[in-house]
């Protein structure tokens, strides 16, 4: 280990710089001889370099993405060559080679930040040590030589003797106890990082060499960890632990927000979105505009969680656009419309209605008082057209009005019955 940190002395001083820049501060706050100073220092570095790191984290994830749309590419050539595995490797190659691709990308940050890495090993071993590197001085050595963590000296390791331990200002047992815990978190916290990403980030449809060296990782590295932990100051270990917490929370929002096109994380993500949009008619964020314009892109491509999706928008009376946008449906707006139509002129009729006088029946039209202006015609209106004036209307005689129809003989409605001849 110290042959290899020896390749990365370039580095070694701007490492110990900024550790030294950070200490200052901490120092003011916790005291410069703390665990608690040199720890955070060595905590603000790793996210001083993982925030260095975001680009190349962007292009990663570019890599991904466009290792995700050879999916089908890589599909149509396993069915092709199923029976010949050297062929299918030649193709699959020979694919990469053509996009642009390659399927390592996804070890870009853990190379990029190994030189970072092991100046801190070669700065911190210098440290127990007991000899000056970089910019650390004798009094930042004595302040570093005294900082304990947990009860572990910054420099010791887990394989220290009690006679090194000892002179750093601990025992054995302290020193065995933190490392060892600290290289299980380590080696935890890297499995899951890994085991995350194979169980919901990777669509299991399609089996390709990348998925196969994925999954190898997920348990080369947490033994690698493992072995090489024991042979880590405890400075070193607190850096290592610390990038591997920032990769898993950097991978966790990844795959929650930009899941891989297939995955379990893409069912998520898609319900999540149905509802948001479904609920609000609309989509906000420019990650999800992106997202929805390259499954309407996509076409008959889509997979299953995709064509749910746009059927689930559809159901709910929204298209999708090609832009990345959501609209009403041409189904919605006609109904829509109708129904604004159909409410109008439910409300306008309700109105005419209620404007119209109550309908009075024939008994209180007859009781009624009659007006001044009214005409006589207008009391005779139940009478029907056509109909002779009655008797009491017409013109009588002198003592007509006397003799009633009973008197008379006359049979109502009918003709006159002849006289019995017994009366005469």
């Amino acid at each position: 280990m110290d042959t290899i940190a020896s390749f990365f002395s370039f580095i070694t001083t701007p490492v110990s710089w900024v550790i030294v820049q950070f200490h200052t501060v901490y120092g003011a706050i916790f005291g410069p001889n703390t665990g608690w100073a040199w720890g955070l220092s060595i905590v603000s570095l790793v996210i001083l370099i993982r925030i260095c790191l975001i680009p190349l984290f962007v292009k990663q994830i570019k890599a991904t993405r466009a290792m995700q749309t050879l999916q089908p590419e890589m599909k149509k050539i396993q069915e092709r060559y199923k029976n010949d595995k050297q062929r299918q490797s030649e193709e699959m190659m020979k694919l990469y080679k053509e996009s642009g691709t390659n399927p390592l990308s996804s070890c870009l940050p853990i190379l990029a930040q190994s030189p970072f890495f092991f100046a801190l090993y070669h700065v911190l071993n210098g440290i127990a040590s007991g000899t000056t590197i970089g910019v650390i001085n004798e009094s930042l050595l004595a302040s570093a030589r005294k900082a304990h963590i947990f009860g572990a000296p910054l420099a010791a390791k887990f394989k220290d003797g009690s006679a090194t331990v000892q002179a750093l200002g601990a025992t054995v047992t302290d020193v065995r106890v933190v490392t060892a815990v600290m290289i299980v978190l380590m080696s935890a916290s890297q499995f899951y990082t890994q085991r995350q990403l194979m169980t919901k980030n990777v669509d299991t449809t399609v089996k390709t060499p990348f998925m196969q060296q994925q999954k190898m990782l997920m348990y080369v590295f947490p033994v690698m960890f493992a072995v090489f932990g024991i042979n880590f100051p405890v400075g070193v270990l607190v850096y290592w632990l610390t990038t591997n917490v920032w990769t898993m929370g950097q991978q966790m929002y990844v795959i929650r927000n930009n899941p891989t096109p297939g995955s379990k994380a893409q069912a998520a993500y898609l319900e999540r979105l149905t509802k948001h949009v479904t609920h609000h008619g609309k989509i906000r964020r420019r990650s999800e505009k992106v997202i929805v314009k390259a499954i309407v892109a996509k076409g008959r491509d889509r997979n299953e969680f995709e064509r749910k999706f746009i059927n689930s928008l559809n159901k709910a009376g929204l298209v999708a656009q090609p832009d990345g946008t959501v609209a009403k449906s041409a189904a919605q707006a006609v109904a829509q419309s109708v129904d604004g139509a159909t409410t109008t002129a439910t409300s306008t009729a309700t109105a005419v209605r209620r404007q119209q006088p109550k309908r009075q029946s024939k008994s209180q039209r007859q009781t009624a008082p009659r007006s001044a202006g009214d005409s006589p015609s207008l009391e005779k209106s139940d009478e029907p057209q056509g109909a002779e004036p009655t008797a009491a209307k017409q013109p009588q005689k002198p003592g007509a009005g006397t003799r009633s129809k009973a008197q008379s003989g006359q049979r109502k409605g009918g003709p006159q019955r002849p006289k019995s001849p017994s009366k005469k």
